[in-house]
């Protein structure tokens, strides 16, 4: 996926999760934070940012912040909608994980959820949950940065699919470069943890899908 209509700024601070000031075209602008998470390691003083422009004129803001440069690491995209899109367009360029795909339906209702993607592959029926990762510490990617009971309820609904016949996969979206590999982040949620590994041993498998990143673009690694 690529940002149209992008320029850069100093992330300056962040007042909410919702919202930063940034320096950007000699003023300083408030954007769109397009990542609830913490991203205290990334969002620091003076950082280099990215923003995409906006041509929307009932936004109160006119950027959405998309990209940090985390230093020794490279780019790191903190769009939170990013992943899904950037799943579905590898999905649909013939990767060989998932081959011969049928039927391809995003946000799909299974029990008290929506499963980001259900897919057909001949007999197979698979759903994909996606979860984007941020966080890097000595080269190791770590989900979440913070807790997410919503991450938690989606492995047991991948793990009720399991006993229902599905093929069910968590796939972490590794939105920097340089990092290859998930673990769960156990200090900040504990409990998101202990249900990874209980999907794990009832049969859901995870997915690491590293991306190539630039400031205005983020795609799955063609390796994937």
């Amino acid at each position: 996926m690529r940002y149209e209509n992008t320029t850069t700024g100093r992330f300056i601070d962040r007042p909410n999760r919702f919202i930063a000031h940034v320096e950007t075209g000699g003023s300083i602008e408030t954007v769109h934070v397009k990542n609830t998470g913490r991203c205290k390691e990334l969002l620091l003083p003076g950082v280099e940012v990215t923003l995409a422009v906006l041509d929307n004129p009932s936004r109160r803001t006119k950027f959405d912040l998309v990209s940090v440069y985390k230093k020794n690491l490279g780019w790191v995209n903190i769009d939170s909608q990013a992943p899904n899109v950037v799943v579905k367009e590898w999905l649909e360029s013939g990767q060989q994980i998932f081959p011969n795909i049928t039927a391809l339906k995003p946000e799909y209702s299974y029990g008290d959820s929506r499963v980001d993607f259900y897919l057909e592959c001949g007999s197979r029926r698979i759903f994909i949950e996606v979860k984007g990762c941020t966080l890097e510490i000595d080269g190791i990617g770590y989900f979440p940065d913070a807790p997410t009971e919503r991450g938690v309820k989606h492995l047991h609904e991948l793990m009720k699919a399991v006993k229902d016949g599905y093929e069910c996969f968590i796939a972490f979206v590794i939105s920097m470069p340089k990092v290859k590999t998930v673990l769960p982040n156990r200090t900040t949620h504990p409990e998101f943890g202990e249900a990874l590994d209980a999907a794990i041993k009832a049969g859901v498998k995870v997915l690491h899908l590293p991306c190539d990143v630039k400031p205005d673009e983020l795609a799955i690694h063609s390796s994937c």
